[in-house]
Parts: structure tokens; C-alpha cells; sequence
């Protein structure tokens, strides 16, 4: 099933996003999130902290895994995906940090970091609700447009355009990392639920792609969530520009 939402701004997106989440973790204390990175979710992870602050939320018992990391960041530099997920929500909440999940971009050997992160997933049952943002591409985590894609957590090469669009929250573009770990696309569709969320005209175009056409395509990934039994789309005003209703 798939459960589109139509909202006006970013801001009610990153409240209803906050609200699905809540229901999860209302229903399940011990709940795994799967999360995502990017501009984004940080309007919903503020909502959640705003929620755990009123006493509405525990973090307590829930447990997480991230889609992605860049290789060969420190976890402390304020451009890693460990540093961002502590800045946005680890750091404003009480969940107990040993049972949050990123990948491992500084482990001695890379492809078994990602065999260890998928059997991790896989001993966790997947994730009760996975957060998706989206790329103007269509790209979910790092699984970028292509002939084909990876079906479990893999190192990739990041392509030229990602490493250009990447390389305004960096001081140099030879800064930016020339490969990440991330999740494949059967890896996200483990999980039992999946909320992707898209804001802003850049977005309009692959949403357009995702809903208006009933088939999936490597050249836009995210439309791979059509195969999965449980899914919500929130969208707002631009990023639903193209969509047939």
C-alpha cells in the first residue's frame, strides 16, 4: 500500500514526518528506526527532539541504522554522517548512543564492514520504519541512477555530480570523499515500513516519475519503493507539482 500526503510547506512535512515516527514509537518502545541524512529529515529530527523534550517520546530502549556514510571521514568531522546524526537528534534525546548504527567509514577492511552492516540489519529484524529522502535524481541513500544497482550494503564510487553537489558543505570539492558505504535497495526494503519525504521544486520532477507511473526503473531508484507493502510519501506543495491526482 502506498500512502501519499500532501502538505503545503517543509515545515507541516518535517511535522507529519515527526508524527509517523511517533506513532512508532508509541506502539513499540524498543523500536528500530532506520534514518537518513541530508537537509531533509532535519526538520523532523527537530521535531522529535521538541517532542522528547515536552515528555512525549523515550528514546530509551529504541535502536537505529543509518543508510550511509561517506569513507574515510573521521566520525568527528562536522561533515560525517555519525557527526550529523549526534548534532540533529543522537545529542537532543535519550537514546543510548551504543544502539545507534552508522556505518563504519574508517574500517580497515571496507567490504566487510558492509557485510558485517547487512548482517547487522539482518539481526535486527530490519528496521520497523525507514526514512527515505530523496535526490533530485531519484537517488535514495547513495544508490545514484544506473544500469543496474546493489542490492545490499556496498562501498560505491561516488559519481562526478554527486561529489559537485556535495562539495558546497565542504572548503574544497578535493575535500569531498570519493566514495561512501550505503545500504543497497533490497537492504531498504527489509525494513516494515518506509517514509520518504521530498521538499521543494527540485524534487518535483522524480516524484512525478514515482507516482504517476506504475513501474519501477534503475534510472530513478526511489521508485523501487513500489515494491514494498508499506509505504508513505509526504510531499509538499513544489515537490507535487507534477503529480497526477
Amino acid at each position: 500500500m502506498m500512502n501519499v500526503i500532501f502538505v503545503k510547506d517543509y515545515d507541516e512535512m518535517s511535522e507529519k514526518a515527526a508524527e509517523e515516527i511517533s506513532k512508532v514509537l508509541t506502539s513499540k518502545k524498543d523500536a528500530i528506526l532506520g534514518l537518513a541524512t541530508g537537509s531533509t529529515p532535519v526538520g523532523m529530527y527537530e521535531k522529535l527532539a521538541e517532542k522528547y523534550k515536552k515528555g512525549e517520546l523515550d528514546f530509551s530502549q529504541v535502536k537505529s541504522v543509518n543508510l550511509d556514510e561517506y569513507v574515510g571521514l573521521p566520525e568527528d568531522h562536522d561533515q560525517s554522517y555519525r557527526y550529523f546524526m549526534n548534532y540533529n537528534l543522537f545529542d537532543k534525546v535519550n537514546i543510548d548512543k551504543k544502539n545507534t548504527h552508522v556505518p563504519n567509514g574508517n574500517a580497515p577492511d571496507m567490504e566487510k564492514e558492509a557485510k558485517d552492516y547487512e548482517n547487522l540489519i539482518d539481526s535486527l529484524g530490519g528496521a520497523d520504519i525507514q526514512v527515505l529522502g530523496i535526490g533530485g535524481n531519484g537517488h535514495v541513500g547513495f544508490n545514484e541512477p544506473d544500469d543496474e544497482l546493489n542490492l545490499f550494503t556496498s562501498v560505491v564510487k561516488l559519481r562526478e555530480e554527486t561529489i559537485k553537489d556535495n562539495s558546497r558543505f565542504f572548503k574544497s570539492i578535493h575535500d569531498v570523499p570519493k566514495h561512501a558505504i550505503s545500504m543497497g535497495m533490497a537492504s531498504i526494503l527489509k525494513s516494515k515500513k518506509i517514509l520518504l519525504l521530498a521538499s521543494g521544486k527540485n524534487k518535483a520532477k522524480v516524484i512525478g516519475e514515482l507516482l504517476n507511473k506504475n513501474c519501477v526503473t534503475t534510472k530513478n531508484p526511489s521508485t523501487f519503493v513500489r515494491l514494498h507493502s508499506d509505504v508513505t510519501i509526504i510531499i509538499d506543495e513544489e515537490a507535487a507539482k507534477h503529480v497526477k491526482r
